[in-house]
């Protein structure tokens, strides 16, 4: 039995813009991203330009409005050109989806007069996003954060820290999260915050397991000035803003997963169709077949699952429990996908020279950013079965 080159996704797209679209995606992860994924990762580089071109292509915008520099793609369309650059590398993927993230609030909130200042160089114009929710005592309990920002006249001054943030350091502008009432929920209100605005600093990048090329590292405001012409939304809206942008932020996760998944399964059948032991290639053998099967199975079911919600968006349908019950399975898959992809590898998936280790690595952070697999299950609960009693 001959090695089998992996082949591409079989995908059902639904116009040939978006199949012109794949192929441009596809043609940019085949030339500019993954032959270069291993040895910048290793290195711990930023793969700054990456964004750029993708920027220039009009792919940092896709599910947005085209007057605004977006592309007016449909979710179920933004979604798998995220999983064709997750599966060349996981820094360019979850890159484009925080990005996309750090963008919904302005873009779905924001006035008519900010999306038209603001939005075309957000989405088109090279500048690049971050989403400053989470601070170093509040995670998971997000609505207990403590940045303030305090009125003075026309402008906010915003003082805290913020913690975990992918792009803190090389971010162009910041979405963030700050306390401006009560405390609980319903005291925290949104704002479009320059990185180069006086006051903003941000730490070393934090030292990670995987996916060192991408910077996450804190986030300091310092009585830091903004006007109040950078408020998206009403005062004591912002929970609800961020909220609404981590349903949509989910299904990035998911389809990033997905795509790790995906090159992990690819790297293990080509391994194992050229590998021979006994006389045969290590294919031919049942156990392994059979997860390679699993393998597979997994994977395009969470693929499913993820275009399903992504779907329901486009419609205009709710869509948060799926989102939830996506994110879940399919950053599950990855992990699951990722550790027997090494153990088809023996002992070279061990080893730095294949990349089956920094898949495993990389996909342990998908079961813990925008929302761990926890929340994901507590969220998914409370749709069948009610809020908890207290």
């Amino acid at each position: 039995m001959p090695d089998r080159a992996p082949q591409p996704v079989d995908r059902l797209l639904p116009t040939d813009e978006a199949r012109d679209l794949i192929s441009l995606v596809r043609d940019i992860a085949q030339h500019e991203i993954a032959p270069k994924a291993a040895e910048e990762e290793g290195a711990g580089h930023f793969p700054r330009e990456v964004f750029t071109l993708l920027s220039r292509t009009g792919l940092l915008g896709l599910p947005y409005a085209s007057e605004h520099g977006g592309a007016d793609q449909p979710y179920e369309v933004y979604l798998q050109v995220l999983e064709e650059l997750a599966a060349a590398r996981l820094t360019v993927g979850l890159g484009v989806s925080v990005h996309t993230l750090s963008s919904y609030a302005l873009a779905t909130y924001g006035t008519k007069e900010q999306r038209v200042e603001h939005l075309p160089a957000m989405l088109g114009g090279g500048l690049l996003g971050a989403y400053c929710l989470s601070e170093p005592s509040s995670g998971s309990d997000a609505a207990s954060l403590r940045t303030r920002a305090v009125r003075d006249g026309e402008d906010w001054v915003i003082t805290g820290t913020k913690a975990w943030i992918t792009h803190g350091g090389v971010a162009d502008f910041y979405t963030v999260m700050a306390r401006t009432g009560e405390e609980g929920p319903r005291g925290i209100t949104a704002f479009l915050v320059p990185a180069d605005a006086e006051g903003v600093s941000a730490a070393a990048p934090e030292k990670k397991m995987g996916m060192k090329g991408s910077p996450t590292a804190q986030v300091h405001f310092d009585g830091v000035r903004v006007p109040d012409s950078r408020r998206i939304g009403d005062e004591g809206q912002g929970f609800a803003i961020a909220l609404s942008a981590l349903d949509s932020g989910r299904l990035g996760i998911a389809a990033c997963a997905i795509g790790v998944a995906q090159a992990a399964l690819d790297e293990a059948v080509g391994y194992a169709t050229g590998r021979q032991q006994f006389g045969r290639p290590i294919a031919d053998f049942q156990g392994l077949r059979f997860m390679l099967a699993d393998m597979a199975t997994q994977i395009e079911a969470g693929r499913s699952l993820y275009l399903a919600a992504a779907r329901l968006r486009d419609a205009g349908r709710p869509f948060a429990k799926q989102a939830a019950m996506a994110k879940l399975h399919c950053t599950d898959t990855a992990m699951k996908v990722t550790v027997d992809a090494v153990q088809v590898l023996g002992g070279y998936g061990y080893t730095a020279d294949f990349p089956a280790e920094r898949y495993m690595r990389e996909a342990k952070v998908l079961q813990i950013v925008e929302g761990t697999n926890q929340i994901q299950r507590m969220v998914i609960a409370r749709h069948l079965a009610g809020p908890e009693t207290r």
